[in-house]
């Protein structure tokens, strides 16, 4: 996972075999997002705020199931 420079987000990272996204949250909450294209994932990658792109590109979209 990176590490990112976000208030909401704290790392995310992307496999590409199986198109999990994960995400680790402020709080030290990871979740896995299934299905997700590799394209949505640079998107987050590029995007200036992770957590509001989150919020808008990812959770409503795209199951997901807590990790950890």
């Amino acid at each position: 996972m990176q590490s990112f420079d976000s208030e909401s987000i704290e790392a995310g990272g992307y496999e590409a075999r199986t198109r999990t996204l994960r995400l680790r949250f402020a709080g030290g909450h990871t979740y896995d997002y299934r299905n997700v294209p590799i394209t949505v994932y640079n998107d987050l990658l590029s995007a200036p705020s992770k957590g509001r792109f989150v919020n808008w590109h990812v959770k409503p979209h795209y199951r997901y199931r807590r990790v950890r």
